[in-house]
């Protein structure tokens, strides 16, 4: 029996819903949540993420500034930026769209932005308060793979979690998520002996390691749950696609239900944008 297919575009949709309402409830009292996106360069995929979620902020009424600065430009002077958007009580969140040049350290960027705007979820503040437990912006890919994860599932309670990857985007934080709601988890990566194996494990298996149709059929447990976190654009029958970092077509023969790509995770880590940012405005706000 085929996978289930879980369409993130659909539940991306029902959240936005929800924020829609609550942004105009914000509005009424005289806050409008307010998104400052800083784009360096000319990098054709930045520029359509940046596009995208411009354009589901404004369908939420959610104000968005967009910072477009040259690929030259110094340090220093993004690093100003940022600093007068921390400044700005108008602004609720910051976002500096990755990749950025190579002169410019992105961590230091990242870290200069106030814990409370960070609405990316990648400043040292907000992650070390999910390790520990604390109220945190989270990292917005991880936390929509976590909504779709209990969305479908319910309780993810005892249930065993294998994510393979352990970026401080992806990786890390969802492997903190995922330990929140009880899981027994295990971080796979590039030095894990007999990778096929410990995934064979995973009740749910996340997979966030950047590889085109990496993860096969055969190293998914049967019924098991599938995160493909993936998205890498492949040459194929003369023109390209995207496909993920899960063979989709093997694994949907074995797991329970898995994430297409696209119209998975992908559509999820914008919501969950907006999630942060409304949640940023009513947090600075007090409302």
């Amino acid at each position: 029996m085929a996978a289930v297919r879980i369409d993130g575009k659909a539940h991306a949709d029902e959240l936005c819903a929800r924020l829609a309402k609550e942004v105009a409830e914000l509005a009424a009292k005289g806050v409008v949540p307010a998104i400052a996106v800083i784009l360096v360069g000319e990098d054709p995929a930045s520029q359509v993420y940046v596009r995208n979620k411009v354009r589901r902020a404004a369908e939420l009424g959610i104000r968005s500034l967009e910072h477009r600065l040259p690929v030259s430009v110094s340090q220093e002077a993004l690093l100003e930026l940022v600093d007068r958007l921390n400044r700005d009580a108008e602004v609720h969140g910051i976002l500096v769209q990755l990749p950025l040049p190579e002169h410019v350290d992105p961590q230091a960027v990242i870290d200069a932005i106030r814990p409370e705007k960070d609405v990316d979820g990648f400043t040292v503040q907000n992650a070390g308060r999910l390790a520990v437990g604390q109220p945190a912006l989270v990292p917005c890919t991880p936390l929509g793979c976590l909504m779709l994860l209990k969305a479908h599932l319910g309780s993810l309670e005892g249930l065993e979690a294998v994510v393979v990857g352990r970026s401080n985007i992806v990786g890390k934080p969802m492997a903190q998520l995922l330990l929140r709601e009880n899981c027994t988890v295990t971080i796979a990566h590039s030095k894990t002996r007999d990778l096929p194996r410990v995934c064979r494990r995973g009740d749910i298996l996340v997979a966030a390691v950047g590889r085109p149709r990496f993860i096969r059929g055969d190293w998914i447990k049967p019924g098991a749950t599938v995160i493909d976190v993936g998205i890498n654009r492949i040459s194929e029958g003369g023109g390209s696609r995207l496909v993920g970092d899960v063979d989709e077509a093997s694994a949907a023969r074995v797991a329970g239900a898995i994430t297409p790509v696209p119209g998975g995770v992908g559509p999820m880590t914008i919501a969950c944008l907006m999630y942060n940012t409304v949640a940023a405005a009513r947090a600075q706000s007090g409302l």
